[in-house]
This record gives C-alpha cells, sequence and structure tokens, in this order.
C-alpha cells in the first residue's frame, strides 16, 4: 500500500487535515507550561487519528481494519476533550473551539461511515488465514493464590 492509496480514501484525507489544523492553529495558542502536557496531548492524540486509519487501511482484512478505525475514532474523542478543556481554560477562544468541534463530528461520521462499509463489504475474508482464529486454554495457566495462609492453601 502506498500514500497513493491513502490518498483516495476521503476519511483518511479529512483525519490528516484535522491534525494538521490541530498542531497548526491550536497548538501555538497554548502557554508554555503546556509544553510537556496538554500540547503534546494534542499532538499525539491527533496525530494517532490518521494514523490508525491507515494502518487498519494496511491490513487488507476488514476486522483489522475496523478495529484500527475504532482506535481512531477514540483518538478523535481524546483530541476533542482536549480541545474543550483548552476553551474551558481560555487557551482557544470559542470559536476555533465550535470550529473544531463541527470537524470532529463530521469527522466522526465519515469513521462511523468508513466502519459501515467495511463492515458491509467485509474486505479480505478470503484472505488466507483470515477465517484461523487464537484461542488459549486456561488449564495451561497456573493460578496460585498467595493471599491464604499457608495451610489453606494446599486445597486440591
Amino acid at each position: 500500500m502506498s500514500v497513493s492509496g491513502l490518498e483516495k480514501l476521503d476519511v483518511w484525507c479529512k483525519a490528516r487535515d484535522f491534525a494538521v489544523r490541530v498542531n497548526k492553529e491550536v497548538l501555538p495558542l497554548l502557554p508554555s507550561e503546556e509544553k510537556w502536557a496538554l500540547n503534546q496531548q494534542l499532538r499525539r492524540s491527533s496525530q494517532s487519528i490518521p494514523a490508525n486509519i491507515a494502518e487498519g487501511h494496511g491490513r487488507f482484512y476488514f476486522q483489522d481494519n475496523v478495529r484500527f478505525c475504532y482506535i481512531a475514532r477514540g483518538s478523535l474523542e481524546e483530541t476533542l476533550s482536549h480541545i474543550v478543556y483548552a476553551q474551558r481554560v481560555g487557551y482557544i477562544s470559542d470559536m476555533l473551539y465550535k470550529s473544531f468541534v463541527l470537524d470532529g463530528e463530521n469527522l466522526n461520521r465519515l469513521i462511523n461511515g468508513y466502519i459501515g462499509f467495511l463492515k458491509k463489504s467485509k474486505q479480505g475474508a478470503n484472505e488466507p488465514g483470515a477465517n484461523y482464529s487464537v484461542r488459549e486454554d486456561p488449564s495451561d495457566y497456573i493460578i496460585e493464590n498467595n493471599s491464604l495462609p499457608s495451610s489453606e492453601s494446599n486445597i486440591e
């Protein structure tokens, strides 16, 4: 998969543009004491949105792709939460806040629509190994209860 493939994916393009906007329009407004706190959280959560969409897109199997879209959606909500905080403490204007909320709602709809498309199309369902699953047998693990006195731990 290449960047040109991602460029054709509208949800990824919108997520990328949203992250760029956060970096260009919000981060410069934060005070210097937020450099290692809110600034880094906003930078990472906003960049995580297109990154997870891209990672899912590269998996070829719809269930993996859907899982990464869920993570992207969570990162979007985290970013919006940080933007709410930034507005409430006066770091960004009400107008900028409302603009990001509107863009965030639109991006959320796009991500949800993409998830719906992936679930319906089931892309990659016939790929080799797609029907395999990993299951663990809990009897393979030894469970010790260290909270009981030594005379009570010898229960068979």
